[in-house]
């Protein structure tokens, strides 16, 4: 294996094991700004040291050991820690002494998984909720500054920002690594519930890079939903979540071409959705139903996946009831990109007219200036319209803005589609 190989086996390596990593040595050093930092330790000495000796057997494990050395040496040299952390140095260079455990193996317990704890820690309420939100993505989701940033449409310097004094509060609040109980747990399920959610829109559609999906994302967000739903059983919007979830993975598999090319909604191979997160999604929305009240806006969108869901074809989408449902999420959550949504969905349901005069109302909000989608939704609109010349401009515009490859290169194809002499674009 050549060392560009090996570095790129590292960054996928780091890409699957670096949440646990952190979470795990959080638990150890109570202190998730020096978990992080060690956890980089770790990254560089496999940079330094795998290209010569090979990726070990278990790379995560390998990860977790140097991790916990290099947080012996650390407790070992700052003479001014408490002499409980002297002693937690004893502890873990003894359990050093001994086999490495593996890094996953106190994760099967859900109230002792160290990954959900963290998130509790990142979403406390001494952080304000933008920086429980960052924070989270970054330690747990693995995404970079930039990705948070898109993500919540606001310069990258403010999300970069919100990290580093989040790290600081909680280092200097002392917040316990434990799950909250009661009246506390209910405080703080909002704010998790989001990152979850946005966590698995990273890994759905990915903002940047290569890939037009990130499963590996979409996998970790569904756990941790599937958990958050096992420790709180009566909540309504955490089974919406996990309705939401499972129905939109449903159709990952779908969501790509043979290369690597996005497919998208209304020309998937419905066969090949996965029936069985259908048949979860469907159960966990029943079951968010069931628990009474007006629906939250996980359960909305989780309603308005099922509609697609229950379609057998494209044809038989009950786009009116989208609508309606969109109707009801922007009244309840109203924002630009829930209005962007809602625009599609009159579209679809009373033609593109309908759906180009809300989206030409949405051109001058600041917060879509860069916002990919938005030109995107406009020029399909234009081409179904026949306004072919505004519409190839649009696609462009978006092709520009996006930072994921597959899709610019989709927005590309569908901007040369309308030129003169070329087949009309297919929609969304």
């Amino acid at each position: 294996m050549t060392a560009s190989d090996t570095h790129r086996v590292i960054d996928a390596v780091w890409r699957i094991e670096s949440a646990r990593l952190i979470a795990g040595l959080a638990r150890i050093v109570r202190d998730v700004g020096l978990a992080e930092d060690l956890a980089q330790d770790a990254l560089v000495a496999a940079l330094e040291r795998w290209p010569e000796s090979g990726v070990p057997d278990n790379p995560g494990a390998w990860l977790m050991a140097v991790a916990k050395h290099r947080a012996i040496d650390l407790l070992r040299r700052n003479k001014r820690l408490e002499r409980k952390h002297e002693e937690l140095g004893r502890e873990l260079e003894a359990q050093l002494g001994t086999a490495t455990p593996e890094l996953d193996a106190a994760i099967d317990d859900p109230v002792g998984d160290d990954l959900l704890r963290l998130m509790f820690i990142c979403c406390h309420p001494v952080l304000s909720t933008e920086a429980r939100v960052a924070l989270t993505l970054r330690l747990l989701g693995g995404l970079t500054t930039e990705e948070i940033a898109r993500a919540f449409l606001v310069p990258e310097p403010t999300v970069a920002q919100r990290i580093v004094r989040a790290k600081r509060t909680l280092a200097a609040a002392r917040v316990p690594f434990e799950i909250p109980q009661g009246t506390e747990l209910a405080a703080r399920l909002s704010s998790v519930l989001q990152v979850i959610y946005l966590v698995f829109n990273e890994g759905y559609s990915a903002t940047a890079g290569d890939d037009w999906i990130r499963p590996t994302l979409c996998e970790e967000a569904l756990r941790l939903g599937r958990i958050l739903a096992e420790l709180t059983p009566k909540e309504p919007e955490v089974h919406g979540l996990v309705a939401l979830m499972e129905l939109q993975a449903s159709r990952l598999r779908a969501r790509i071409g043979p290369s690597g090319e996005p497919v998208l909604l209304l020309d998937q191979d419905r066969a090949r959705w996965d029936h069985i997160l259908i048949r979860r999604g469907l159960a966990a929305l029943e079951r968010a139903e069931e628990l009474g009240g007006a629906l939250g806006p996980y359960a909305l969108q989780a309603a308005i996946a099922a509609c697609h869901a229950r379609a057998r074809t494209p044809a038989e989408t009950d786009w009116a009831r989208i609508a309606a449902l969109y109707d009801a999420l922007a009244q309840l959550t109203p924002s630009p990109v829930v209005e962007l949504n809602r625009a599609v969905a009159l579209a679809m349901a009373f033609g593109p007219a309908a759906g180009l005069e809300l989206v030409d109302a949405l051109t001058a909000e600041p917060a879509l200036k860069a916002y990919h989608l938005l030109p995107a939704v406009r020029g399909d609109l234009l081409a179904k319209l026949g306004r072919f010349d505004e519409a190839r401009a649009e696609f462009e515009r978006a092709a520009s803005l996006t930072r994921n490859n597959r899709e610019r290169d989709l927005l590309l194809e569908r901007a040369a589609a309308c030129a003169p002499g070329s087949a009309p674009p297919q929609p969304p």
